[in-house]
């Protein structure tokens, strides 16, 4: 193994203010020209996001894998996917980004594995009853002759959750449970073997330097192991496979292992609850650090949304102490250039259809405001990878070449989630848009019109979504108000609805504009001025679907100022 450097001892609250870059490999950057990422491509590229000024990098799973599910059906946690490189290359990339003060988080998916998994292969030859099969959700069927699904409980990606094994000899078997594709059994976490496990993968990865572990489906992994139907049992805590009190068990385990390793080692959630209360259970000093907040990214574009959602966050989030996490897409989710350009901005995956109309030029107004907003807010932030060059969902791509299960399970009615997976642009006027070394095609094919969102198309454009991004996170960094200010809205900076205001330390103010129409900032008659703006201002008059951060002077008055949790105050001026 490549001697470890170990993640930083010096500042041990980096994850609170982080700013991390989600790579999807096969997406990300060939480097051995067979029309996938690839860990060679990553490096190449690692000052590209140097440049940028990320924290940390956060892969999604780069474990060998059928790719049943775009990796998130997994064979084997302690090597690569010999599609993206080898071990050794991961343990030298982590190395050499820490040496550029990036740091490595890196995708676990508990809650399933490949059925080519060792471990599921061995349950099948075994046979009912048998020990191997005890690490998974084998059942009989109900019915007669057990041809019946044990539960009607419904996939997260549509349709059923069981599917029927066969018997050596032909005949029908036993029942296993998936709650994604066939081809992701679920595991027991009932059982000693799956937690020894899981928590020896931490430990594997952890030695190799990593800084932290992104879980995936967090709040699925324990099941109730009466099979009730959903709605039968009632009460926080009843469903009966999501977000079962027995949970935190797990999570406290495995914090204590990322806590007895030397630097901040962090554990993210991916947790979709809904009650707030519950998913701040999951970030209780001695279990996550941080999760996912779904609630934001999927909020339609406005005033009115944008700040219910932060206020409920940051409401839910201080009782434990926890930062928040702010998040405009990722590698599941429509890019928000596409999404917010929609008559329906809002995001959610059972609406998702082919052919919905969209405004390109309004999407990009909005998403990169919407940049500049999540940027300003207190608490992580999280890029998903070409959302810095403001690509749009490609929602053209030939039917055949569509390989997400999400579009195959809805029957073809989903389009899917490949259109936010298409490889990055890079360089020249033409695909593979230096992806790929030479001509070769990507796995995913791009648009021509690509040619004017490459990385160097807008390193040469100071006005580019790419330099907007870069000179957002350069600030982020400088600016003392963000990263230790509280924010208050500032409700009469303009005197509109429609605008969002906030400020961060007496110093520093964001202004969102999601009305059509400009607006006047009068701060900018009182000595203010503009840090950045995500359009050109017209005088003191912001443009419609832009955002705009202010350096304001000490003139400035503090008497309008309400608290960001929504607890009205005459005067919230932080002290």
């Amino acid at each position: 193994m490549t001697p470890v450097l170990a993640p930083s001892v010096a500042d041990p609250a980096w994850w609170r203010t982080a700013v991390i870059y989600q790579l999807y490999v096969r997406s990300f950057a060939d480097g051995n020209g067979d029309g996938t990422g690839d860990l060679a491509g990553v490096r190449q590229r690692l000052g590209y996001l140097k440049s940028l000024g990320v924290d940390a990098i956060w892969f999604t799973p780069w474990y060998p894998s059928p790719l049943a599910d775009g990796g998130y059906d997994v064979a084997d946690y302690r090597d690569i996917d010999p599609r993206f490189g080898t071990l050794t290359e991961a343990e030298a990339f982590i190395q050499e980004a820490l040496a550029l003060g990036i740091r490595t988080i890196i995708d676990v998916v508990p809650n399933h594995i490949s059925d080519q998994h060792p471990w599921f292969q061995e349950a099948l030859t075994a046979g009912p009853g048998s020990p191997e099969r005890e690490r998974f959700w084998f059942h009989p069927g109900k019915g007669a002759n057990g041809d019946e699904m044990p539960t009607n409980w419904v996939s997260n990606f549509q349709g059923d959750t069981w599917t029927r094994t066969t018997n050596p000899d032909g005949s029908p078997g036993e029942w296993y449970l998936h709650l994604f594709t066939p081809e992701q059994p679920d595991l027991n976490w009932n059982h000693p073997d799956v937690r020894r496990e899981h928590e020896d993968i931490l430990k594997f990865w952890f030695d190799r330097g990593v800084a932290g572990v992104r879980i995936d489906s967090a709040a699925l992994l324990i099941k109730d192991a009466e099979l009730p139907e959903v709605g039968e049992k009632q009460g926080p805590g009843a469903h009966p496979t999501e977000d079962r009190d027995e949970l935190h068990e797990v999570y406290r385990s495995w914090r204590a292992i990322a806590d007895s390793y030397p630097g901040t080692r962090v554990l993210v959630g991916e947790v979709w609850v809904p009650d707030i209360v519950r998913f701040t259970n999951y970030l209780r000093p001695d279990e996550m650090h941080t999760a996912f907040n779904f609630d934001f990214l999927a909020r339609p574009w406005g005033a009115a949304s944008f700040r219910d959602s932060i206020e409920g966050t940051l409401a839910a989030h201080a009782p434990v102490g926890a930062p928040s996490t702010w998040v405009l897409s990722n590698h599941d989710v429509t890019r928000p250039v596409t999404r917010y350009g929609r008559e329906d901005s809002a995001f959610a995956f059972l609406k998702k259809r082919f052919g919905v109309p969209t405004d390109p030029d309004l999407g990009h107004d909005r998403a990169r405001a919407a940049a500049l907003l999540v940027a300003a807010l207190p608490g992580s932030l999280y890029i998903y990878q070409g959302d810095e060059l403001g690509l749009p969902e490609v929602e053209d791509l030939p039917r055949e070449l569509i390989q997400d299960p999400m579009h195959y399970r809805s029957g073809g009615v989903d389009p899917g989630r490949d259109g936010c997976r298409v490889p990055l642009p890079w360089t020249g006027e033409a695909p593979p848009f230096g992806f790929s070394p030479g001509e070769v095609e990507p796995w995913l094919p791009q648009p021509a019109s690509w040619r004017r969102l490459t990385v160097e198309a807008q390193d040469a454009d100071p006005n580019s979504t790419l330099n907007l991004y870069r000179a957002a996170l350069r600030l982020r960094r400088e600016l003392v108000e963000l990263a230790q200010a509280p924010l208050v809205w500032w409700d009469d900076a303009t005197g509109s609805a429609e605008v969002l205001a906030f400020r961060r330390g007496d110093g520093f103010a964001c202004v969102v504009n999601t009305s059509e129409d400009p607006v006047t900032l009068p701060p900018l008659r009182s000595g203010a001025t503009v840090l950045l703006s995500s359009a050109p201002l017209d005088g003191d008059a912001l443009p419609g679907n832009s955002a705009a951060w202010l350096r304001l002077p000490d003139t400035i008055p503090n008497t309008t100022l309400t608290p960001g949790t929504g607890r009205r105050e005459a005067d919230a001026r932080p002290q």
